[in-house]
């Protein structure tokens, strides 16, 4: 647990994670039953619902599961990795592999390397070599970027075609773990994508185009301002003092701090822990405070929030 905490705050903490709820991960658990759940009644239920009123109700479904393969990632609902991965491992929202997105994750915990372009997996900077490297077209699309609309827009298809980029050479190099990852995740995505077909009124284009890509672009607006460049580590990663549904769809990580500091601890512990030091923790953030979404999408719909220039690299 980290040294800066105060004795009694530390107390507190140790204590929710020797209680009941901790033990069992009851909420994890029936988190992730309902979101199972409703997964499969809306797509065995679309022919009732409508085309529609199913893509409306599997987008904000898949950010949801999104949100739970991280808490899974992190080690819950129970301290078994292979369990973690197995109830993890559907593939509801099509493009990343779960292992890949573990691994990629965890890397991106490394507190003292965050934002640093090429080491922090999701980092969302340029060197300032690979700024004046870039094409007129290339940084108009990263200021875009810079935007709430143009996160929201382009944020998924530029992750994608990184994504391909990236795994595609690996393919090419012959990487025996990455091909046997895109094998098993792509069996399990044409399986789940022929009972889609089979099942529901949704075409495959229809689930891929218009119901995956839309939650990734929702989950893209969690990540549009997590981090910042700043000398300081803890300085670098944002209090977003977010409401309903964010909160939710989010599982808290809005608090994006505290999940960075105390990473095992479980998402419905994380507003508890905020409100108990709130001031602690924004004096621990520099300041690094965003009044919810709204406020984000307010300010910097179409104006950017900062350069994609990493100030320090």
């Amino acid at each position: 647990m980290p040294n800066y905490l105060d004795d009694t705050h530390r107390l507190e903490i140790e204590v929710l994670s020797q209680s009941l709820t901790a033990r069992t991960e009851w909420p994890t658990w029936l988190l992730l039953i309902g979101v199972y759940a409703s997964w499969f009644t809306v797509i065995l239920g679309s022919a009732w619902l409508g085309r529609w009123l199913s893509t409306m109700l599997l987008i904000p479904i898949v950010v949801l599961w999104l949100s739970l393969q991280h808490e899974m990632l992190h080690g819950h609902p129970t301290r078994f990795k292979a369990l973690n991965k197995l109830l993890g491992y559907a593939p509801l929202a099509v493009w990343y592999p779960y292992t890949l997105y573990r691994d990629s994750h965890l890397l991106h915990h490394n507190d003292e390397q965050l934002t640093v372009p090429g080491v922090d997996p999701e980092s969302r900077y340029l060197t300032q070599g690979q700024w004046a490297g870039s094409s007129l077209f290339e940084r108009s699309l990263h200021r875009l970027n810079k935007t709430v609309l143009g996160r929201f827009l382009l944020g998924a298809p530029l992750a994608l075609w990184t994504l391909a980029r990236e795994e595609l050479l690996r393919l090419r190099q012959g990487q025996r773990q990455a091909w046997l990852m895109w094998l098993t995740h792509g069996v399990l995505t044409v399986l789940m994508l022929v009972f889609i077909a089979r099942y529901s009124v949704l075409p495959v284009w229809h689930y891929l185009a218009l119901v995956s890509v839309p939650a990734l672009s929702v989950a893209m607006i969690r990540s549009y301002y997590e981090h910042r460049p700043h000398l300081q580590p803890e300085q670098r990663t944002v209090i977003n003092e977010a409401g309903w549904p964010w909160t939710w769809l989010f599982l808290n990580l809005n608090l994006h701090l505290v999940h960075h500091d105390l990473p095992k601890l479980p998402w419905y512990f994380l507003p508890r822990v905020y409100r108990a030091r709130r001031a602690q923790w924004q004096a621990r953030s520099g300041g690094f405070v965003v009044q919810g979404y709204g406020q984000l999408i307010g300010r910097y719909g179409l104006k950017t929030i900062d350069s994609p220039r990493h100030p320090f690299i």
